[in-house]
């Protein structure tokens, strides 16, 4: 796991300097702390007519496979082809006995180096035939041309910017701005989005003109011309016809492979384990093919409702696994500055903190962990797939919809804890008129419509597109639109959600320590064969995961299969009354962010009161907020 950075410029007044490119290598000395390299080409004109851009590619490393031989930047025998690379390659050994017997020579045994003689063999064509998680950057010299590609599930990030006469690339944003020009303009439509979804969709970024590669997609740069294309995007429409036994037998086949390849290190390599039936099963499978116990990490709070470590610690003693269990107490107040560094971007999802808590501590124990992640979208195992199901049943009988829908139910009495049965039944049938989609928004959104259109000022509303925040959601859905709804909504949030919120939480966290964090159930050949099931087969009465209990259930013990879901957060409800009560009014209401012209003051100060009184609950908009004020007053106020 690596960090990488550079850039292509056809105009050698884009040039990126030597001194430019170290400080663009250095800021992702996290993500590598093992080693460096740099590649750099200068601009050639040969001729009016021809000319060779310059290049430039850093890289930071993180030393997990070919540990002594595995240096990048890479090329191939005559320099012509060149690759920085983050991520893992997991059937690069495949690969390499193909290309061999192809006659090509390799010099290392680094999963990097597929890549470049793939890429010799295949072109474009070859980032199809990569299992794996990746960001990669190829300098093609005989083609002068720069490829950019992100791997199918969008596990590993990367940035772009692109602009007349240069292309730059990097793992994390704010290596880009170290380029000294790139300017550090807030894009209203990406704030929008922030406030409608706690993360920034791809292919935006909070600043205009940078841009995320989207997942599944590659960037060619070529004659100061960029093209975008996809290289994965399956057919989520298609329904297999598969009954239980043969589905178990092939799920059984597929997530074996898939965390044998996944065991693949040089260095110490453990597993998280929450106790919730993703991580247990993954775990559970790794045992099975290890010659000694796994190392697995937990951690646990002071607060009850938000500990599992007694689940952790029953399937560990279960599994017999070298367990290793942490305590913390969670302090916003410590932590949010780290986050706001190492995010770059405003994210306002509260479980990057045990997420960065349980990655600091497990690193200091190993240097690769899997991980349970992408279970609950592959298997429908999120709890608003119950509502999403219900709702279906409602919208085929108007009556009982009317009923549910009608407004007198927002009558009753709520209680102050966001997941209280009352709260959430409210919830549902608030929006049970609107239609599906936009539903489905409302419940997973962090501020509504409503909300949104009474905090922003007349001015900033102005700058605001007509295009709402649900096209990007829109737009995932229209490809799974023909499914069932559980099936419909649960793809949408593995091209989402998933992504740009899950991936980008784990990612950072995580390589904000230096460790490599691996997700057998992303498997793509997993993922595509999960999605073409049948939902019978995974959802049934309410409950998710049928499936993997069919398959698997014997791996684990019988109460880890019927717990419920608690999810993996931390308590910002009560912090917003006592522990974050003085920063959030520092902050939120002092004088630099009423200034800003974004929100109205009397508004944000309702917000804080109200919530503060116990007479509503405003802790998720809240912390949008606040984790946003402060990422403005990290990353644009004052010099750079």
């Amino acid at each position: 796991m690596c960090g990488i950075t550079g850039a292509i410029w056809s105009n050698p007044d884009r040039a990126i300097d030597p001194p430019v490119l170290q400080r663009m290598t250095d800021v992702l000395r996290h993500r590598g702390p093992d080693d460096e390299g740099t590649y750099q080409s200068e601009y050639q004109c040969r001729s009016p007519g021809e000319s060779m851009p310059g290049v430039a590619l850093g890289f930071r490393r993180l030393s997990i496979i070919d540990v002594g031989g595995g240096r990048q930047p890479l090329s191939n025998e005559d320099d012509t082809v060149w690759v920085v690379f983050n991520g893992e390659i997991y059937n690069f050994l495949e690969l390499r006995r193909r290309l061999e017997g192809a006659g090509h020579r390799f010099r290392t045994r680094s999963d990097t180096e597929t890549i470049v003689h793939l890429y010799e063999d295949e072109g474009l064509d070859c980032f199809r035939h990569f299992n794996g998680m990746f960001a990669i950057a190829i300098w093609d010299r005989v083609r002068r041309r720069l490829v950019l590609a992100r791997d199918r599930l969008g596990k590993k990030p990367l940035y772009y910017l692109h602009q007349s006469g240069r292309l730059a690339f990097a793992s994390e944003l704010k290596s880009l701005l170290e380029i000294p020009e790139v300017a550090r303009e807030v894009d209203p439509t990406a704030l929008d989005q922030y406030l409608t979804y706690q993360y920034i969709p791809h292919p935006r970024t909070i600043f205009r003109g940078i841009s995320k590669l989207s997942p599944g997609n590659l960037a060619v740069y070529d004659g100061d011309q960029l093209r975008i294309q996809s290289y994965w995007q399956p057919d989520f429409q298609q329904e297999i016809s598969i009954d239980e036994p043969e589905a178990c037998e092939r799920l059984r086949e597929l997530l074996g492979s898939s965390v044998a390849m996944r065991l693949q290190s040089e260095v110490p390599l453990g597993a998280f384990l929450s106790g919730g039936v993703d991580s247990s099963l993954i775990v559970a499978i790794a045992q099975q093919k290890m010659q000694r116990p796994m190392k697995t990490f937990s951690i646990g709070f002071p607060i009850a409702q938000y500990d599992e470590t007694h689940y952790a610690r029953r399937v560990a003693r279960h599994l017999k696994t070298e367990h290793h269990e942490f305590q913390v107490t969670p302090a916003g107040m410590e932590i949010l500055p780290q986050l706001v560094w190492h995010y770059d971007e405003p994210f306002a999802d509260s479980s990057a903190i045990p997420t960065w808590y349980v990655s600091q501590r497990t690193r200091e124990h190993v240097t690769v962990a899997l991980s349970g992640d992408g279970g609950d979208e592959l298997f429908a195992g999120y709890p608003r797939y119950q509502a999403v199901a219900m709702a279906a049943g409602l919208d085929r009988c108007w009556p009982l919809r009317a009923v549910f829908g009608a407004g007198l139910w927002q009558s009753l009495p709520s209680s102050k804890r966001q997941k209280s049965v009352v709260r959430r039944f409210k919830r549902f049938c608030e929006v049970l008129r609107t239609p599906p989609l936009r539903r489905y928004l409302d419940w997973i959104g962090i501020c509504k419509d409503s909300q949104r259109t009474a905090l922003y000022t007349d001015e900033f509303r102005r700058t605001l597109p007509d295009e709402h925040p649900a096209v990007f959601l829109q737009q995932a859905y229209d490809r799974c639109d023909r499914r069932d709804p559980v099936t419909a909504f649960s793809l949408t949030d593995l091209t989402t959600y998933l992504p740009c919120d899950l991936m980008t939480k784990v990612d950072i966290a995580s390589m904000a320590h230096s460790l490599e964090c691996r997700q057998p159930f992303l498997d793509y050949r997993l993922v595509e064969f999960a999605a073409s099931l049948p939902s019978r087969l995974k959802y049934r009465w309410g409950r998710g995961k049928r499936l993997l209990q069919a398959a698997f259930g014997h791996l684990l013990p019988r109460e880890i299969w019927t717990r419920k879901k608690m999810g993996f957060g931390v308590p910002i409800e009560d912090w917003f009354r006592h522990d974050l009560k003085e920063l959030t009014h520092d902050v939120l209401l002092g004088a630099t962010s009423a200034q800003r012209g974004y929100f109205r003051p009397e508004m944000v100060r309702q917000m804080v009161q109200r919530h503060e009184s116990g007479s509503a609950n405003f802790a998720y908009p809240l912390w949008s907020l606040l984790v946003l004020e402060l990422w403005l007053q990290r990353w644009c106020d004052g010099p750079p």
